[in-house]
């Protein structure tokens, strides 16, 4: 059974309408406005209150606005139920948010009839609502599934590269961690806030691991070589960055539709070793004709590669790589980007550590 409320501050009106209704409805009764109020409130919370609207200290019209200021009350339905039958006090009561305007002395049958079409609308109402509260949780649900397997196919692929690279799977996650990190720093940067939100820098952190994919291309006496690369040799090593793009792009039309995580991912494969000056691979770009993502990209690649341990090299200190990236400020790398790095530098020394390489990550990679 539904829970009618009924305000009135003379109680044979109370009476009259428990009579009338309480063989279909649970009636609850309050005898002023302030009594009206602490009810409604309550649970169970009525599904229709029934108002006087002249009752002495608090008037209905004043509990009606108090109903609707609250959210937990806002969305009752209200009836006014008045012996001031008049155009002017209906129109008052109507806009002050009542659904509908009875006029004393009360017919059995019309009440009846009001209150059980009131009743049902708001059945149907909440019926709706909470249809589309499943919808949104559905539609939620699914979404973060989907998130879930693209981040888990972005890594399987990142994880397939890393098989023959002599990087740790651990600089996958370092670099992750080291861009999502950048893009909060530069989130509220002039330069940057029409770029970065919430959702874009997740977008580029979770397309980052795909940076080097394109290295699967590299033949192994280049890739796996302990010593400095040859020119001849250091030609094909800089073409990973358009294998992986192409890669990526082919993914893409392969979709039929565009696919924003691979257009990210081909930005940052394709364009982080390009560098602020002109001067970098593999399409000269500068400043910023190089795409957002890949500049991220760059300050957590290099800040990584000079820190951790490679066949070709030992691992920099931490304060030695960050007076390399500082020194590269407005060269190699974006001015900007650099000054949120070296801002927060203790932070992306912690990435560091939490993510470091242990004795058996290095141990499986020289297997």
């Amino acid at each position: 059974m539904q829970t009618l409320l009924a305000v009135d501050d003379t109680p044979e009106n109370l009476l009259v309408l428990g009579e009338l209704l309480s063989t279909e409805y649970n009636v609850h009764a309050a005898n002023s406005g302030p009594a009206a109020l602490r009810l409604a409130a309550r649970e169970p919370r009525p599904d229709l209150i029934l108002l006087d609207l002249v009752m002495p200290g608090m008037d209905g019209y004043e509990v009606l606005r108090r109903l609707r200021a609250d959210a937990a009350t806002r969305d009752i339905p209200v009836i006014c139920v008045t012996a001031l039958n008049d155009s002017e006090h209906e129109e008052r009561g109507l806009a002050a948010g009542a659904v509908d305007y009875m006029a004393k002395p009360l017919r059995e049958a019309v009440l009846r009839a009001r209150v059980r079409a009131h009743i049902e609308l708001k059945l149907a109402r909440d019926r709706l609502s909470g249809q589309k509260a499943w919808l949104e949780e559905e539609v939620s649900r699914r979404l973060r599934e989907n998130l879930h397997v693209q981040a888990a196919a972005i890594h399987a692929l990142a994880r397939l590269a890393e098989t023959r690279d002599p990087e740790t799977g651990n600089h996958l996650l370092r670099t992750q961690a080291y861009v999502r990190r950048l893009g909060q720093l530069l989130q509220r940067h002039r330069r940057f806030s029409g770029e970065l939100d919430d959702r874009s820098i997740e977008l580029i952190a979770d397309s980052a691991p795909l940076h080097d994919i394109g290295k699967v291309g590299i033949p192994d006496h280049i890739l796996l070589k302990p010593g400095r690369l040859d020119e001849a040799e250091w030609t094909v090593m800089k073409t990973h960055a358009r294998i992986g793009a192409e890669a990526l792009e082919a993914a893409a039309r392969d979709t039929g539709r565009p696919v924003e995580f691979l257009t990210v991912a081909r930005q940052i494969a394709l364009h982080h070793h390009e560098r602020w000056d002109g001067q970098g691979y593999p399409d000269g770009l500068a400043g910023d004709a190089i795409p957002m993502p890949a500049r991220l990209m760059a300050v957590a690649d290099v800040f990584d590669a000079l820190i951790s341990r490679r066949v070709y090299k030992e691992p920099m200190p931490h304060g030695q790589a960050r007076e390399i990236i500082e020194r590269s400020r407005g060269t190699h790398l974006d001015p900007d980007v650099v000054d949120a790095f070296l801002a927060d530098f203790d932070g992306f020394c912690r990435i560091a550590s939490r993510h470091a390489d242990t004795a058996e990550d290095l141990a499986a990679k020289r297997r």
